[in-house]
């Protein structure tokens, strides 16, 4: 049987790119938090419903993959109420109707639950620790989705960038036509993740979870190979552009203080993924000149 998937964020930069992950066989609905609020209980539970059952009908493996967020990581320090609705309590109403019908779920969650002060890559059994706002909604998010349905799954990413809405990588390729130079910080360590991979690689555990061959890992880490700082990833945008990368200045924090504290270390390891039986979305480098060479990020300079 092909999947059917509901995409609850679906016109967001990762729902947009599940849309397109999604195999042509099954079924993908993928509505806006306009048209899904997911902080709506009688909303949720009327499509969650909706969705099973049609999907059942149709003799497809019905799963949600829940992309909806908060994600205005700097805003959330004075909006917490609302990012705790949208990142805790909505993620939880998800799970308690996927339980009501039997529908897996897979919670996509964020490299901020940790404190970010580690020396190796974080494994999702480390202590996390968040130390924003976001990070202590998205955490709370994670632990209401586990307690609330066995049958659920939830996949931390970091550094995401796709085709959709506004990313670091689309803001210094706007940069790079504007200024001289750009100064960039040096001294904050992850792995950038185009969502497209990330897309692909959450069909792919969909397709685990739906024929019964579940994760015994109920979280797990789903980020682009390797790692990098901030500095560096924009030396590699400026040359996908074609522009001069010592253009790229480095520098440290302080000199661009923040509402939100960012963690200095964000490294997931991938190891959860991998003893998942699931594919390892490939090294971040890789990753960034396929997403040029696929036009998505906008032309590349010849």
């Amino acid at each position: 049987m092909a999947l059917a998937l509901l995409v609850p964020g679906g016109r967001g930069q990762l729902g947009h790119d599940l849309v397109t992950a999604a195999p042509r066989d099954g079924l993908v609905h993928a509505p806006s938090s306009a048209e899904l609020d997911i902080t709506d209980a009688e909303c949720v539970a009327d499509a969650v419903a909706g969705f099973a059952a049609s999907a059942r009908d149709g003799g497809l493996r019905p799963v949600v993959v829940n992309s909806a967020a908060y994600t205005a990581v700097d805003r959330a320090e004075t909006d917490e109420d609302r990012a705790f609705a949208v990142n805790a309590l909505g993620p939880e109403l998800l799970a308690v109707e996927c339980a009501r019908h039997d529908v897996p779920l897979l919670h996509v969650s964020t490299d901020y639950v940790f404190p970010g002060d580690a020396t190796r890559p974080y494994e999702p059994s480390d202590e996390t620790g968040p130390r924003s706002a976001y990070g202590r909604t998205k955490l709370a998010g994670e632990e209401r989705v586990l307690a609330s349905w066995r049958r659920s799954w939830v996949v931390r990413t970091a550094w995401a960038y796709g085709a959709s809405g506004g990313n670091f990588v689309k803001t210094m390729a706007r940069l790079e036509t504007e200024r001289d130079t750009v100064s960039v910080v040096d001294d904050q360590r992850g792995t950038p993740t185009w969502t497209l991979d990330l897309a692909t690689g959450l069909v792919e555990l969909a397709d685990l979870v739906t024929s019964r061959r579940e994760p015994a890992d109920r979280v797990l880490h789903g980020t682009g190979g390797g790692e990098t700082t901030w500095y560096d990833f924009t030396r590699a945008i400026f040359e996908e552009l074609g522009a001069d990368p010592g253009r790229v200045r480095p520098c440290p924090s302080t000199e661009y203080p923040r509402p939100a504290p960012r963690p200095a270390y964000s490294v997931l390891s991938g190891k959860s993924w991998e003893r998942a039986g699931l594919t390892p979305l490939r090294p971040w480098r890789e990753a960034l000149s396929a997403a040029f060479a696929a036009g998505v990020l906008g032309p590349v300079a010849i």
